[in-house]
């Protein structure tokens, strides 16, 4: 099958930014991937893209979702317990 016409994957960028996401960038670079690996796996699924670099872009739009959310989900943590320590410190002050 011959995928002249069809725009070239990203799957090596979509790969390499959820990579970045666990060593060096974070969210920032998670976030990208996981969009952008979204956006391709459907212009694949329509085919209008390469086709070729599937693996590569799932691989990387994963990497970048567990680590997007893991984020979100420390953050709300964190905010939880910041919510509550405040609480319980006023609460504290309160009954002294």
């Amino acid at each position: 099958m011959t995928n002249a016409g069809l725009k070239p994957h990203r799957g090596g960028l979509i790969l390499t930014l959820g990579i970045l996401s666990w060593v060096l960038l974070g969210p920032l670079s998670s976030f990208f991937a996981w969009f952008l690996g979204k956006s391709d796996m459907r212009e694949m699924d329509a085919g209008r893209m390469d086709p070729d670099g599937r693996n590569l872009t799932q691989v990387g739009m994963i990497l970048g979702m567990i680590y997007s959310i893991l984020t979100i989900v420390g953050v709300l943590f964190v905010i939880v317990m910041l919510v509550l320590g405040i609480g319980l410190s006023v609460g504290g002050a309160a009954a002294s």
